[in-house]
């Protein structure tokens, strides 16, 4: 009786270790999507400085959720957001002219052959966003709230009604909808035309306006903080590049 206790103990104990052992079991749906095979070499150069498991983890993404990634750029956020809300899943990468300009290749590349199955570009102009009610469970923003606040028709960008487009999200998220926010610091009282200049942003401007376009702010995380940021120089800097002071915030849609 003794020796066949040793033994299932043996056994218990050698399953445990196989379990403990394996990364797979481990591994987040964060992590797996970083992870993800398909990811293009650029992305992933990109990670260290980006944190994208972390970013996507605190705003709660989840599998099945359908996603805007507003001001979507080249997509790097797009594909994350493919891996991690699955074939269930649905993201709306929206775009417009000026951004396509300014990405270049690198957006036709990312859906190339329909590359990412469950994702669809939208074209919207500033103002033009429409979107059908309560069909949203999330909407992020990477390092473009600030481009609310340039007005630059004479070169493809006309001022964003910020009221009508916070108001498109709010009625296009279903109730409890997320909207997370990524953007580059400007120094605490700055104006908003910083967004123009040196393209960076007070969050205090930023949460002013979403809790007037009906959000409340649920929550705030450093992971992409970097006191050595000088908010004086423009992002595009090439020593600050990839590397600015970031804050990151969830909004939450208020009843």
């Amino acid at each position: 009786m003794k020796r066949i206790t040793l033994i299932l103990l043996a056994l218990i104990l050698g399953a445990c270790g196989q379990q403990a052992a394996d990364p797979v079991a481990e591994q987040s749906i964060y992590a797996a999507a970083v992870a993800h095979a398909d990811r293009p070499d650029a992305d992933r150069e990109r990670d260290a400085g980006r944190k994208p498991a972390a970013v996507l983890e605190f705003f709660g993404i989840a599998p099945g959720m359908t996603v805007l990634d507003m001001f979507s750029g080249g997509g790097y956020y797009t594909e994350l957001l493919s891996h991690t809300i699955g074939s269930e899943g649905h993201v709306m990468a929206q775009t417009n002219v000026a951004y396509l300009q300014f990405v270049g290749e690198e957006f036709e590349n990312r859906y190339l052959g329909g590359r990412l199955e469950n994702a669809e570009v939208l074209m919207a102009e500033n103002n033009e966003l429409s979107l059908e009610p309560e069909s949203v469970d999330a909407v992020m923003l990477v390092l473009s709230f600030h481009d609310f606040y340039i007005d630059d028709a004479e070169n493809g960008w006309p001022a964003v009604d910020i009221e009508k487009m916070l108001a498109e999200f709010h009625s296009a998220l279903k109730p409890g909808g997320i909207v997370g926010i990524i953007d580059h610091h400007a120094a605490a009282g700055a104006p908003s035309d910083t967004g123009s200049t040196t393209h960076r942003i007070d969050p205090a401007i930023v949460v002013a306006a979403m809790t007037a376009g009906g959000f409340k702010l649920d929550g705030q995380s450093d992971i992409l903080r970097n006191p050595d940021d000088d908010y004086e120089k423009t992002v595009f800097d090439p020593e600050l590049r990839g590397k600015t002071d970031r804050f990151v915030l969830r909004f939450v849609k208020a009843d």
